[in-house]
């Protein structure tokens, strides 16, 4: 019966989700309301706050779910031998072509990331989930010799994710406009910051 019960919950969940990105996609996030995706969904108003408390909450879980598999097979162990810099560029470019899909997805989840309306719980959780990633891959790095065990890990994935942000926006400022120049710039950023500018 628990067993049951916990499917249902797991397909009322995925059902809030799709409406909800379908009318993000469809209208807009801004003029989405909880009651539009309620209705999409043909659940009630109140359920839906059962399972999220705002739109973001919704928005954040659907991305969370869509990239789980991908940042998965990047962590799996076979792929431990793989260099760290591009360990980096296939974890960035998976964000960075699920984030660029749709503009509309992408630059509101560039304005929760950068410029939260609240900073709560819930957003905190997911963008540590994010960051526990890249600290494995550093972490794992150190374990191989290729960068200083005396690198702060937390400090190392802002300064990373930063670059990331950067070539983002210069793709919805014009700078970059395919996919190779975008991981083609991140390549060069992420090697200077590797191997040093000093002379």
């Amino acid at each position: 019966m628990a067993g049951i019960r916990e499917q249902k919950k797991a397909e009322t969940r995925k059902a809030i989700t799709e409406s909800a990105v379908q009318l993000f996609t469809e209208k807009g996030f801004e003029k989405t309301s909880i009651e539009d995706i309620a209705r999409e969904a043909g659940i009630g108003k109140a359920t839906v706050y059962t399972y999220f408390s705002t739109k973001d909450e919704i928005f954040m879980s659907f991305c969370d779910e869509e990239m789980a598999d991908s940042f998965a097979r990047l962590q799996s162990p076979d792929r431990a031998g793989v260099k760290l810099l591009d360990q980096l560029l296939e974890f960035f470019m998976i964000k960075f072509t699920f984030i660029t899909r749709d503009n509309e997805f992408g630059r509101q989840l560039l304005r929760d990331m950068v410029f939260p309306k609240d900073i709560n719980e819930k957003a905190k959780e997911h963008d540590q989930r994010y960051f526990d990633i890249l600290e494995e891959l550093f972490r794992s790095a150190q374990q191989r010799g290729e960068i200083s065990d005396q690198e702060d890990l937390f400090l190392l994935s802002v300064h990373f994710f930063s670059l990331y942000l950067g070539v983002l926006a210069g793709w919805y400022t014009g700078y970059v406009s395919t996919l190779e120049e975008v991981e083609d710039k991140m390549r060069v950023l992420f090697l200077q910051t590797l191997e040093g500018v000093a002379i």
